[in-house]
């Protein structure tokens, strides 16, 4: 099976490498960035720098660009893949996106005679490259099958959702949710703590083996305590997917005040320049309002 995987960033580049080790050389990476291209072909992937370049024939396409606009670039775009793809090729879309937006792209997708997979992920860069995603999946039986071979390399668990394009990025918004307030109460949590005089490693340590812990605090708070403010994931990322949060909820006509709040954290956390950390020092907002002073901090 000649697959693809468009994207080659934190989680992209994972989910690459392990469909490397399982399929071997029918495996192209894209993405712009030359230093992507040649980590992926230092591993022994064929890298292009975009979707037309693709092998022609190429029969699974895994997306993991950052949004909606993106995504439909990289298909149905003039420098798209959807030339280069075999008859009844399966797209599968894993960027974060709204509900309409993916039933957009299923639309097309049918119309041109791909299978599409609305297919959302979590786990970020550690789980892609363990080989241990969750997949968030909505699409027809026969999508579900012919993604099979790209999810047995990069997913531990595969939730089929329906047949239906968009409950899988319904799902992924929900959980968006979660994850965006679960950092944002923690970048809370040590900002309170450190601005209390409580020494932020024992705090961190008192509360990750509390009952008050969550995953989000154990793993984004060792980031700023350990001054790595390298992007897993960036604050701009949580500004667009608790926007997508807003969004949904308004369509529903429900009240979402906790990612409202959590929003504007990561919103003004990107308006002081620090929309391309990592998304944990969105406590930086904390810090500018406060005075604190971050461990690793001059």
């Amino acid at each position: 099976m000649r697959i693809a995987v468009i994207g080659l960033g934190s989680m992209g580049m994972g989910a690459a490498l392990n469909l490397l080790k399982s399929a071997g050389p029918d495996v192209a990476g894209v993405d712009p960035r030359e230093a992507a291209r040649a980590e992926f072909t230092a591993a022994g992937g064929t890298a292009v720098a975009s979707a037309a370049e693709l092998p022609q024939g190429t029969e699974a396409v895994l997306v993991l660009v950052v949004n909606a606009a993106q995504a439909r670039e990289a298909l149905f775009g003039p420098a798209g893949a959807a030339p280069r793809l075999a008859p009844g090729a399966v797209l599968i879309v894993s960027s974060t996106m709204a509900p309409a937006d993916a039933r957009a792209l299923a639309t097309e997708a049918a119309a041109r005679g791909f299978l599409y997979l609305d297919a959302p992920v979590s786990g970020g860069a550690a789980g892609a490259r363990a080989g241990k995603l969750t997949v968030m999946a909505s699409g027809t039986p026969e999508a579900v099958a012919k993604a099979g071979p790209v999810f047995a390399a990069t997913a531990q668990k595969v939730w089929d959702l329906g047949a239906e394009p968009g409950l899988g990025s319904t799902m992924k918004v929900v959980h968006q949710l979660l994850a965006g307030v679960h950092i944002a109460v923690a970048a809370e949590a040590m900002a309170l703590g450190i601005k209390a005089g409580i020494d932020p490693e024992t705090l961190y340590g008192v509360v990750t083996g509390a009952a008050g812990n969550s995953w989000m605090f154990e793993n984004r708070m060792r980031h700023v305590i350990d001054g790595d403010e390298t992007p897993r994931s960036a604050v701009d990322i949580f500004v667009k997917d608790l926007g997508l949060v807003g969004d949904l909820a308004r369509a529903e006509g429900f009240p979402a005040p906790l990612a409202a709040q959590a929003h504007q954290l990561f919103v003004a956390a990107r308006a002081l320049g620090h929309g391309g950390k990592d998304d944990g020092f969105v406590i930086r907002a904390y810090q500018a309002l406060t005075g604190i002073r971050l461990p690793k901090d001059a």
